[in-house]
């Protein structure tokens, strides 16, 4: 299973293979034709609620991944099995838009997919 994590604004490269969008929002800057996405999964993304709680600092970063954790096996369980399965057939990129490459949502989803 090959999956790796890039910023959406990072250039594009051959090698990323299947480039998934994982932002509930559109990231700025960026226009739709020249993303060269696969697909843009809004779903698998932390909800409103827990991306503003987050992000306005009322949620730790551990906080977040135990709740984000908890999202994405309640909320979204058949999508995660979906992206799984697509990385066994596949090389995949979750692409994010977070300016903060240590903590953000994608380093939990790659956690979630690796998972056995």
């Amino acid at each position: 299973m090959s999956v790796k994590i890039k910023r959406v604004y990072e250039e594009y490269d051959k090698a990323d293979g299947y480039r998934i969008l994982v932002d509930r929002l559109w990231p700025r800057g960026i226009k739709k034709e020249n993303a060269r996405l696969d697909e843009w999964n809004k779903n698998i993304a932390p909800s409103t609620a827990l991306r503003k709680k987050f992000h306005n600092g009322v949620e730790k970063f551990e906080e977040f991944v135990k709740n984000y954790k908890k999202e994405l096996l309640e909320n979204n369980k058949e999508e995660l099995q979906r992206i799984k399965d697509l990385a066994k057939k596949k090389k995949l990129t979750l692409l994010y838009g977070s300016k903060d490459k240590e903590y953000n949502h994608a380093k939990v989803l790659l956690d979630m997919i690796n998972l056995k």
